[in-house]
């Protein structure tokens, strides 16, 4: 929930309002004279490990069909894989 901060306290204490948004995840609305105009909150970072069960469920279902296909195509990909020799990174 964003709190809300005037214009003119979050340019005299800058420093202090940027770091709470990084540091502590807190987001302001910016209002002058009472009226918001602007939001200051952290940049969404992307998901979050508690997060992660929700994210697998909104992931459309494959079909019994499709999941085996991804299967075989893992596999194919593992076995191609095994075939190749390592790289050696020093190698010019």
């Amino acid at each position: 929930m964003n709190r809300t901060v005037s214009v003119t306290e979050l340019v005299r204490n800058f420093s202090d309002y940027l770091n709470r948004v990084t540091y502590r995840g807190e987001g302001f609305t910016l209002v002058r004279g009472k009226k918001p105009v602007a939001e200051l909150r952290p940049v969404p970072r992307g998901v979050k490990v508690k997060d992660l069960a929700a994210v697998l469920r909104s992931l459309p279902h494959l079909t019994r069909e499709e999941a085996e296909a991804f299967g075989r195509d893992i596999e194919e990909g593992r076995a191609a894989l095994r075939k190749e020799r390592p790289r050696d990174p020093w190698e010019s």
